[in-house]
């Protein structure tokens, strides 16, 4: 229920609504609209190659080499943003910020992307899509990405005076995600309401599992 139930406050309480999908408490950090049916891709590290790994450290002796180190890092980061186009994945949720240039290849490549999605919401959209994040560094980026989501819709909603994802998935589960749009003047009477809900909601589970027994 924590996830598929947001709090409007502001808003008359006659603009509730049940929608379809789900709803990221996020905006687009890059968005390229795309039509129909779009691949998307969990993450849940950076996608900027870096110099070194964990624990290692990566020493600079001269302005050149710095610059090559650059240079280097840009061409992998728009590899890995190449290999993503060439899987046709146009949606990329990540729970950590991505860099300037993650940002800058996914608009040339037409990839919208989601930043910093809690560590719950990861867990629900893997959960009801049966995907698990994607790992980018590896040695071949020429090959085909398996894992990955089928979005039938991402878009932006304003709902008061904050925009959030609204993107439905195809599930992998029978769970069919919906989202409950609780609206009210204050936070106070949006979480009243939610008590209420989720207290009815739960009776109802109670009684089908006792009508099914």
């Amino acid at each position: 229920f924590a996830q598929l139930h947001l709090a409007v406050p502001g808003l008359p309480v006659r603009s509730s609504k049940v929608l379809p999908g789900i709803l990221l408490c996020r905006d687009f950090a890059a968005r390229c609209p795309a039509q129909g049916h779009v691949r998307a891709l969990l993450v849940t590290q950076p996608l900027r190659a870096a110099l070194a790994g964990p624990g290692v450290e990566f020493m600079v002796v001269s302005e050149g080499q710095y610059g090559t180190s650059l240079r280097w890092v840009n061409r992998r980061t728009e590899d890995i943003m190449k290999h993503l186009q060439s899987n046709n994945v146009k949606l990329l949720l990540s729970s950590v910020k991505q860099g300037e240039e993650v940002l800058y290849y996914a608009k040339l490549y037409s990839i919208s992307v989601v930043e910093c999605l809690s560590e719950e919401e990861v867990s629900f959209i893997s959960e009801i899509t049966g995907v698990s994040p994607y790992v980018p560094f590896s040695d071949n980026l020429h090959g085909e990405i398996p894992d990955a989501a089928v979005a039938t819709f991402c878009q932006p909603l304003l709902l008061g005076s904050k925009r959030y994802v609204h993107v439905g998935f195809t599930s992998a589960c029978a769970l069919q995600p919906h989202c409950l749009v609780l609206c009210g003047p204050v936070d106070a009477v949006n979480e009243q309401h939610a008590a209420a809900l989720q207290g009815a909601l739960t009776m109802l589970q109670q009684l089908f599992k006792s009508v099914d027994l």
